[in-house]
């Protein structure tokens, strides 16, 4: 087992310098990306993990150079190559080289693809059920999170914040509403019902969050309302939990200094991690 770094076409040593210093990612973040869970030696929702990435690219005017299907070829290589049944697959994909300058010419650049694949410690995936703390912060980030681009800046200082205070990650508000987490979407369960905010502009249209608004909450008989939610409804719900693709979904037990649904898991939250971890098991390509 071994893991394996993918960058134009050939396999190359992991942490190589292969990036040109003129790509536009490195220069401005100028590019897309996507994470991908592998479980059980076979990628998880790849196929809506491809429908975001070439989303992301039409909305960022980046040329498509390869079909879902080449696409999904190269994952299975990566896996089948590295032997990793539990990791996670990096894909990113740069507008491509050129001197810099703010301005690019679709018909000069030549789209940059890099690809790894490691593999996740799962004791510490598993520990994530027992529940996280979690800080609030407002939302710096620009008007249009629902594009997956590697331009991070607000993410990874909210991010970096919310380690320094021990927490897992942040809930961020936006104008007083709850948008979603640094790094992940946010739910809320109230008299039974859970709550997320809609898919718009402002929020990552996260595949760990469509699953359980699709899949796991409708498979389970639980009420889920799309709707926009402030400050006061946070710190009164019965639960909050995160999801995202390494940790599934993540049990809220402590927002700032106070404790959530009683410093423990709540009843609804473990339903739906143990629904969206036997989703995972079975499969769905």
């Amino acid at each position: 087992m071994q893991e394996l770094t993918y960058f134009n076409g050939e396999f190359v040593e992991p942490g190589a310098k292969v990036v040109s210093i003129d790509d536009r990612g490195y220069l401005f973040g100028d590019s897309v990306y996507e994470v991908v869970r592998v479980v059980n030696g076979r990628c998880f929702a790849l196929s809506y993990h491809q429908d975001r990435l070439y989303r992301s690219m039409r909305e960022m005017d980046i040329p498509v150079k390869m079909t879902p299907d080449d696409l999904t070829e190269l994952h299975e290589i990566l896996i089948e190559q590295s032997e990793i049944k539990e990791g996670y697959i990096y894909l990113q994909i740069s507008r491509g080289v050129a001197p810099r300058h703010h301005a690019y010419d679709r018909s000069k650049l030549e789209p940059q693809m890099l690809m790894s694949i490691r593999t996740l410690d799962m004791n510490e995936v598993n520990t994530l059920g027992n529940g996280v703390k979690a800080i609030a912060l407002p939302d710096e980030r620009w008007g249009h999170v629902d594009i997956k681009t590697t331009n991070l800046i607000p993410n990874i200082l909210a991010q970096t914040k919310a380690e320094k205070k021990f927490a897992y990650t942040a809930i961020l508000f936006r104008d007083g509403i709850c948008t979603e987490g640094a790094t992940s979407n946010v739910f809320a369960v109230k008299d039974g019902i859970l709550y997320t905010h809609p898919a718009d502009n402002y929020i990552l249209k996260g595949i760990t969050r469509q699953m359980i608004v699709t899949r796991v909450a409708p498979s389970l008989g639980i009420t889920l309302i799309e709707k926009e939610f402030d400050r006061d409804f946070v710190d009164n719900a019965d639960e909050l939990f995160f999801t995202d693709t390494i940790g599934g979904v993540i049990p809220i037990t402590k927002l700032d200094r106070n404790p959530v649904s009683g410093g423990k898991p709540g009843t609804v939250t473990l339903r739906l991690r143990d629904g969206l971890d036997k989703l995972m098991q079975e499969g769905l390509p």
